[in-house]
């Protein structure tokens, strides 16, 4: 947004830290927080913290050194990031809805050399290849207005694990251990819902294919719609495995149903399909930008029985909703979903399809705000960054809102007219004023999704 704008916004960012952030132990962290926010909101190219403070020192006309005091506050400064993020969760369900889509993803910071935390030559969908990079889990919420970025962790590597001199430099936590994606999304599940946040949780397959992964959600009390490999076997959920066989009075008793033993099969997914090419239809699941989103889908009950082979028993019964265009040789997407036995295949296609919402917001946080774009090498450096452009994010997608309504935005801020707070230089909003004269604010898609509910 320009500085004009922002100028104009200072009131409603002020009342939005007081709820978010408090003063974080200190009247000047809190100040350089409000001017890193400032600095992400603020129109340009690179939102690192060099360029950043050089465009607020033109405006503002502060006179103390901004980069210094932002690198002070970003890398070195001992605040809680995660008691931040458990407050802007909260403001997150109290402001913009605490139900929805609950999206899990994997994203690509690419870099450039071997100091950033956590950097290694790992594949990342961002790029669509092997390649020297940074990974972040993520966890958005989308509420079927809206969606918010509500966490994100850094992944790890392994090889950085084992390397604790390597750990020690980049200033990562001495209990930090190596946890695969599937762990961090689940211990960022779990904060969201102790923080009053919750819906459905959609993953794509790098998280789905994990069967531990799936019956952690289970054991939550999550609902989920996740997608899986291809390759993954399944019976039909009424598959009679025959009775379990009498004991003989020797040895442990039988639990296991007669045909369930080793070398036992079963068909893949893709076999599935292939076999039940005839229940596939076609679905439309919701009004896009530019007409109706419509594809060729088919669902069945059943029980994942990727075990079956080594005489283990099939897990509880589940959905498999599979996507195979017409033109296509092969069905391209799988999924699994514990959503109700009786819920229809709109609503499955429906649920499914949600994940689209993280295509506009990772472009929004990476192009917009800036989220990719940390230079530093450090473990609190690369968090702190993070957990500020969730929140600019989120104060963002308010504004967008009170907008919608035409009312007056600092509306949505109740107090504001008596605020007494103050952080920024003196003169600074005066030199907002005079830097651009057009207000604006980056918008959203102007078609909004209108999901199918039956």
């Amino acid at each position: 947004m320009d500085a004009r704008k922002l100028s104009k916004l200072r009131t409603e960012l002020t009342l939005f830290l007081d709820d978010v952030v408090g003063d974080l132990g200190y009247a000047r962290r809190r100040r350089w927080c409000e001017t890193y926010l400032r600095g992400v909101l603020l129109d340009g190219q690179r939102k690192s913290i060099e360029p950043m403070a050089a465009r607020l020192q033109k405006i503002e006309h502060g006179e103390e050194d901004y980069e210094q005091a932002l690198q002070q506050f970003i890398n070195q400064s001992a605040w809680d990031e995660q008691a931040v993020l458990d407050s802007l969760q909260g403001w997150i369900g109290r402001e913009l809805g605490a139900d929805g889509f609950l999206i899990i993803d994997d994203t690509g910071f690419p870099k450039q050399g071997e100091h950033s935390v956590g950097v290694a030559r790992q594949y990342t969908g961002t790029l669509g290849k092997v390649t020297n990079c940074q990974v972040a889990v993520t966890l958005q919420l989308a509420t079927g207005r809206d969606v918010v970025g509500i966490d994100s962790k850094l992944y790890l590597p392994e090889g950085w694990c084992n390397d604790r001199e390597r750990c020690r430099k980049a200033g990562i936590p001495e209990t930090t251990s190596y946890q695969p994606k599937w762990q961090l999304a689940l211990t960022m599940l779990r904060r969201a819902k102790s923080n009053g946040l919750g819906g459905v949780v959609l993953a794509d397959s790098l998280f789905g294919t994990v069967t531990e992964f799936r019956q952690q959600l289970d054991a939550d009390g999550w609902t989920f719609c996740v997608g899986i490999d291809s390759t993954l076997k399944v019976i039909a959920a009424d598959a009679d495995l025959g009775p379990v066989p009498k004991y003989s009075g020797r040895g442990q008793p039988p639990k296991r149903p007669l045909k369930v033993r080793a070398g036992a099969t079963s068909p893949n997914v893709k076999e599935w399909a292939a076999q039940h090419r005839k229940d596939f239809r076609q679905v439309t699941w919701r009004e896009g930008s530019k007409g109706q989103m419509v594809g060729r889908f088919a669902a069945w009950r059943v029980r994942p029985a990727h075990r079956l082979s080594a005489g283990k028993e099939p897990l509880e019964p589940c959905w498999l909703l599979i996507e195979w265009p017409s033109d296509i040789e092969h069905p391209t997407k799988y999924f699994f979903s514990n959503l109700a036995a009786t819920t229809s295949l709109k609503r499955l296609v429906a649920t499914a399809k949600s994940r689209w919402w993280i295509e506009h917001s990772y472009r929004e946080l990476k192009d917009e705000l800036g989220l990719d774009h940390f230079e530093g090498r450090s473990w609190r450096g690369w968090h702190h960054h993070v957990v500020l452009v969730l929140a600019a994010y989120a104060f963002l997608q308010q504004l967008r809102r009170q907008q919608k309504k035409g009312g007056p935005t600092a509306s949505l801020f109740p107090g504001s007219a008596n605020s007494s707070k103050s952080y920024s230089p003196a003169g600074a909003d005066a030199a907002y004023s005079a830097a651009a004269s057009s207000p604006s604010l980056p918008t959203l898609p102007k078609s909004r999704p209108k999901f199918v509910t039956e």
